[in-house]
């Protein structure tokens, strides 16, 4: 399937449905086909041809979003880039990606005037909401590009035919922070599988209602298409608002969103969350980073039964094991507090292994890499064979995350192979002592780093963020820590921070906390 399939398999069960709302306006499925074919005829007449790339840089906008399905009617390849990117970096994606056309918000037009000079290979900027008659940054306005494309716009005659699945549908960015970002290719092959995989995997009663709060440039983005091609509603939010979330998720009786869980500390936090009516909730989605277990134990009581773990990443999207509410709990009911810090089981169409550094296949219960064989791996990274080489190794995706698989079949991420620290010949692996330390009532959110030490070859150290009117003493934290997981995993010193830093997309950047604490010392 093409993604532009997603969108019509939905108009077909109902054209007059609810398909996209932001702030109160709603467009049906018929006017956001109506404009997708537009958008796909514009596209054409400014030169564009089938497999090239097209660039959407946006907050999450209902118009921006209905482009993605332009992209996809005119044979094109969508490429998210993340407007909270620095310059230099987006100047980079958008130079490796072999993008011909940006369209972009009026408001990034600053960052376009910046990088413009320096992509030669871009003949065509749109900007989606500049006045009439006022261009931004020498770019075409929105109507402008439009009337490109109208004569075509009631009778497309020039619409492809159905490409092949494996045709290239969207190139996603890695984040830059270990060299230049990499470009990860991911076909019709990959989303109908992810897609496949959500349907079969969590619960879809009736017509989903979706609220998108988190980037549609990531996660939040490709949940969609489930949602559309059962001709659900998806409600998108323009900016995050913890309390404009909750009243959302009231006001349209939304059945299924998708939240990292640094947002769900702060909906659990939020003094609206108890007399908030969810009882429409069917499935709330949580992943791109690992959740306390102790919050998330929290949550099932506070939010419902409805809380469902996806693990996956850019190369491999969303679907590489699940959890879904059911697995939540025990037979009798009560909550299965021993399996709330794994990421799930393997998906049904996925294959997951236990791998050592020879590319041994380790058993059940012994920790190593994880490994991943299915239709939902990439098939490489964008001009970058090396890297799908190394990524591909003994004929298996290789995720760079620690972890290993139970009796049960429940995978357990233990750690990213970067993250862990080896302190004094053992090794401790960081999510195990976040996780110590997320069980303190005192604490939001925190990070465990290992710095070099002249003694141990590196410390384990923790910088943790209080709850609201909180205070932290750093010995008591340390003396909660080693109770529960002895000394040798206990961070050798707790750091006090009002914000931890973090990622266009939530995730904290251990990097930078490394920065600025990594001074070497004598143990």
């Amino acid at each position: 399937m093409r993604v532009v399939d997603y969108l019509d398999k939905g108009a077909s069960l109902d054209p007059g449905a609810a398909c996209l709302t932001t702030d109160g306006q709603t467009m049906t499925y018929a006017a956001v086909q109506a404009l997708s074919h537009r958008v796909a005829s514009a596209l054409r007449a400014s030169g564009v041809e089938p497999g090239d790339k097209v660039a959407i840089l946006s907050a999450n906008d209902p118009v921006a979003f209905t482009c993605v399905f332009g992209i996809s009617r005119a044979g094109a390849v969508w490429c998210p880039i993340n407007p909270r990117n620095e310059a230099a970096e987006n100047r980079e994606l958008l130079d490796l990606f072999d993008c011909t056309v940006v369209v972009f918000q009026e408001s990034f037009a600053p960052l376009v005037e910046r990088i413009r000079a320096d992509l030669a290979k871009v003949h065509t900027w749109v900007c989606l909401d500049a006045a009439p008659g006022d261009p931004v940054a020498g770019a075409l306005g929105w109507d402008e590009f439009l009337a490109r494309g109208a004569a075509a716009a009631e009778t497309d005659d020039t619409e492809p035919d159905l490409p092949a699945v494996d045709d290239l549908a969207m190139i996603v960015g890695t984040g830059g922070t270990t060299g230049r970002p990499k470009g990860v290719m991911l076909t019709g092959t990959n989303l109908e599988t992810m897609t496949a995989l959500t349907l079969m995997g969590y619960p879809f009663d009736g017509r989903p209602v979706y609220l998108a709060l988190a980037p549609l440039t990531h996660a939040a983005g490709v949940l969609c298409f489930p949602i559309l091609c059962r001709g659900g509603e998806v409600v998108i939010m323009r900016r995050p608002d913890v309390g404009g979330f909750l009243q959302l998720l009231e006001k349209h009786h939304v059945t299924h969103t998708f939240l990292p869980p640094t947002l769900i500390y702060m909906v659990l936090g939020h003094d609206a969350l108890d007399a908030t009516d969810l009882s429409s909730l069917q499935c709330f989605w949580y992943g791109a980073a690992p959740m306390s277990a102790t919050r998330l134990e929290e949550a099932l009581t506070r939010i419902g039964p409805v809380m469902a773990q996806l693990f996956g990443q850019t190369e491999a999207p969303m679907m590489v094991s699940m959890m879904p509410p059911a697995d939540h709990f025990r037979p009798d009911g009560s909550v299965a507090v021993e399996r709330l810090s794994s990421a799930g089981r393997p998906a049904p169409l996925v294959t997951v292994a236990i791998m050592d550094l020879d590319g041994r296949l380790l058993p059940r219960g012994e920790r190593g890499e994880i490994v991943v064989r299915s239709s939902l791996v990439m098939p490489g990274y964008y001009r970058n064979p090396d890297a799908t080489a190394e990524a591909s190794r003994f004929g298996w995706h290789h995720t760079g995350d620690i972890g290993y698989l139970d009796d049960d079949g429940f995978l357990f991420i233990v750690d990213r192979a970067k993250d862990m620290i080896i302190t004094g010949g053992f090794n401790v692996y960081s999510t195990e002592v976040e996780q110590a330390l997320m069980q303190h009532p005192d604490l939001q959110d925190c990070a465990v780093i290992g710095l070099p030490d002249d003694k141990w070859g590196e410390r384990v150290e923790a910088v943790v963020q209080a709850l609201p009117d909180r205070t932290v003493d750093p010995a008591e934290v340390i003396a909660f820590v080693k109770a529960r997981i002895g000394g040798v995993k206990a961070p050798k010193a707790v750091h006090v921070w009002a914000e931890l830093p973090r990622s266009k997309v939530g995730k904290v950047l251990k990097s930078e906390i490394k920065a600025e604490l990594g001074t070497p010392v004598d143990g």
